[in-house]
């Protein structure tokens, strides 16, 4: 393979649904650009892209796969991406390194909630794309009704490049209004005989070509003035004011093709080609607020937006160069961590074929074996350049589950597990929860976190098991109480004595310093000495006051008793879960000259916060999470009886681009598996996103509950 310049690279990403037909399209390109002889398919798990045993068991993309064709003197490197959005991770590390997108539409079923998705998540970046309306080949495939949804979703920006003479089995060509010709196709694979236009689609070829002149128009004050002025415009100028939308994201050109069948698809590459932007266009952000031009004539600089593990190779690292120029025996400096990596080889990516190159240019991807501590999001590049680009930004997480090996031996090997498959996959979130005993397992769904059990069971040869995972509750209190308690044991010799009197207030931010207190209808006045402020690793604060007087607790011993008072609130008196937010004033004690220790007023200092914090009010604070869920109207029903049994708060509604959109506030409690009843709750097509948003008192109901399994716990043990 040559080295392509970077003005003739064109990176693009395939978006959209599961089943909209992306692989066979990627099928077709590689086949158009001579990459491959033969075009596979899906159901034959034969596809360059879906060449995973696990892709290939449930017949669709999982994993986000680079490949590349050679077209018309140019390289088009093409990111094939999962439809779900369970696997959204490598759409969105897509994104960092394509420039422009082909949203692939299913004429079977229209725009899909992920087709939504996905084309928000292309204005979100900023990215041009194109509609290819694919499988009108298909028996229940409909040119106008798809047209429609688009246009319901995306409005006016939907505009007609082409149109179809004929949809279902019989679909074999179009018309195409640009060069307001007729192509048809004599067989499979992509041979196309142009003509002139027949007579009966004359009329709808002017009035589709009358909007395209009119969109294109809009998109330069020049060529509006001349349409204005003249009232058509060339050929020339048509395709200028379409450039010009399309990149401006104003326009989103609409092609009708069958993948399968090689229809249209030499023209959809033709047109990213002539009007898609080229890495030349691009200015790099950098992490520091400045941004490196994509040239290659700048320091060389490469991105890392993909790590995998594969057989035969070991650890790949996929990358696009962000400047300058990459060749074979370069060393490059890990900008985070300062280690050196030298690039042994480079390989242009067609899945899971590979070709090896000695060089490649700002703006092209590839991938690279052997680098010895490189992480996805990072940075390589030259000696003495200090260059780190933007980081992926990935969704939060939706689908949280507790997971521990079958076998106990194996909990270690697990977490080395669970730690790589994070580090090539960073929408997985593992974390060894200390206040819930369990490792916590995050993904984007069940689907997601199901495919890393069947890499575990199958690849890894080790038993896993889930289960529902604890809840991280809060604990604190609710009015003044005081308690006292004597730590006395005698075995002999030296014994332990220590007792600790104390006073629990509730701390509120920006409330007072107060030495005034009403207890069982005492009124009680403390001689604050000093104040310590701590904020808690889990959120929230402690105060410390000192209030000893006379001597009555030796100042070496304060250390002890704040000690005993933090390691209750690690392990709160009520549930287990972390205390916050509590001023805690010790007020009196008493102590032997002896038997006294650190040890006993740290047992006395947690017997009587205990005591005191019971008496307090207690309180469980619960976690409560954000939610917005995107649903066609019809299941709106469904999905808000399923929120209203998860004492779900609703807090607005709107419709958009033809669905509904509902939010509100959900215990993190009541979401276990949310992701899967949503989906069956509406066969599939609706999607949410998630966040964490505060701590809220739980229901006095609830917290019985939680207060009698905590109970039943301790008795267990």
């Amino acid at each position: 393979m040559k080295t392509y310049q970077t003005g003739n690279i064109r990176n693009v990403v395939l978006l959209g649904s599961s089943k909209s037909g992306k692989t066979t399209l990627s099928e077709a390109m590689m086949y158009e650009g001579k990459v491959i002889d033969r075009r596979g398919t899906v159901e034959a798990k034969n596809t360059i892209s879906d060449n995973t045993e696990i892709e290939q068991i449930n017949q669709r993309s999982i994993y986000s796969t680079p490949l590349y064709t050679e077209f018309m003197d140019n390289k088009l490197n093409i990111m094939d991406t999962p439809g779900a959005d369970d696997f959204i991770g490598g759409v969105i590390s897509s994104f960092k390194v394509c420039d422009s997108g082909i949203l692939v539409v299913n004429a079977q079923q229209g725009v899909e909630v992920g087709t939504e998705i996905f084309a928000r998540y292309a204005d979100t970046y900023k990215m041009p794309v194109v509609v290819a309306v694919n499988q009108l080949d298909a028996e229940k495939a409909s040119w106008e009704n798809t047209i429609d949804s688009l246009r319901e979703a995306f409005g006016n920006k939907v505009v007609l490049v082409q149109f179809p003479v004929a949809v279902g089995a019989g679909f074999n060509g179009f018309i195409d209004v640009l060069t307001m010709k007729m192509y048809t196709f004599t067989d499979d694979n992509g041979t196309r005989v142009e003509a002139d236009i027949p007579d009966q689609f004359k009329a709808q070829a002017d009035e589709v070509l009358a909007a395209l002149t009119e969109m294109a128009a809009e998109s330069d004050e020049a060529l509006m003035e001349k349409y204005f002025d003249a009232g058509e415009l060339s050929r020339e100028e048509i395709e200028k004011g379409l450039n010009l939308g399309f990149l401006q994201g104003s326009i989103m050109p609409t092609f009708c093709i069958s993948a399968r069948k090689d229809i249209g698809v030499k023209k959809l590459m033709e047109f990213m080609i002539n009007v898609a932007p080229s890495p030349a266009q691009d200015n790099e952000p950098t992490k520091d607020g400045k941004s490196i031009p994509c040239s290659a004539d700048g320091p060389t600089s490469i991105f890392i937006f993909k790590n995998a593990l594969e057989q035969h190779l070991g650890d790949v690292a996929y990358f696009k160069v962000m400047s300058g120029k990459l060749t074979e025996g370069m060393d490059l400096i890990n900008a985070e961590n300062g280690n050196k990596e030298r690039i042994s080889q480079i390989f242009a990516v067609a899945g899971k074929k590979r070709e090896k190159v000695s060089e490649m240019v700002a703006g092209d991807i590839g991938c690279t074996v052997k680098l010895k501590t490189v992480k996805s999001n990072q940075t390589l590049c030259a000696p003495g350049q200090d260059i780190i680009y933007e980081p992926i930004v990935y969704p939060q997480a939706k689908y949280r589950t507790a997971i521990k090996a079958v076998d106990e031996k194996d909990e270690e090997k697990l977490g080395e597990i669970l730690n790589k498959a994070a580090a090539e996959d960073p929408t997985y979130i593992v974390q060894y929860a200390k206040e819930l005993k369990q490792t916590i397992l995050s993904g984007q769904g069940e689907q997601h976190i199901n495919i890393l059990k069947w890499q575990i069971n199958n690849i890894n040869k080790m038993e896993v098991e889930f289960m529902a995972p604890r809840i991280s509750y809060r604990e604190t209190i609710t009015k003044v109480a005081a308690a006292n308690y004597r730590h006395k044991k005698q075995s002999g010799g030296a014994g332990q004595f220590g007792e600790v009197h104390l006073l629990l207030e509730p701390y509120v931010e920006g409330a007072p310093q107060n030495n005034r207190f009403k207890v069982d209808g005492k009124e009680m006045v403390l001689n604050i000495k000093s104040k310590e402020e701590y904020t808690m690793d889990w959120g929230g604060k402690l105060e410390f006051y000192n209030c000893i007087v006379g001597g009555a607790i030796d100042a070496r011993f304060m250390p002890a008793i704040l000690k005993g008072i933090m390691e209750k609130m690690e392990e709160g008196p009520l549930t287990g879960s972390y205390a916050r937010d509590i001023r805690v004033y010790v007020y009196d004690g008493k102590m032997h000259p002896v038997d006294s220790n650190e040890i006993s007023f740290k047992l006395a200092a947690r017997n009587a916060f205990k005591e005191a914090f019971r008496n307090a009010g207690p309180k469980i604070m619960e976690p409560i999470c954000n939610i917005e869920i995107m649903v066609p109207g019809e299941y709106m029903g469904d999905v808000m009886s399923d929120l209203q049994g998860r004492r779900a708060m609703i807090e607005g509604m709107s419709s958009v681009k033809g669905f509904e959109v509902l939010k509100a506030r959900v215990p993190l409690a009541e979401l276990y598996k949310y992701s899967t009843t949503l989906s069956s709750l509406t066969s599939g097509r609706a999607s949410f996103t998630m966040e964490m948003a505060e701590y809220q008192q739980v229901p006095a109901d609830v917290q019985e509950k939680l207060l009698k399994a905590y109970q039943e716990e301790e008795k267990d043990e």
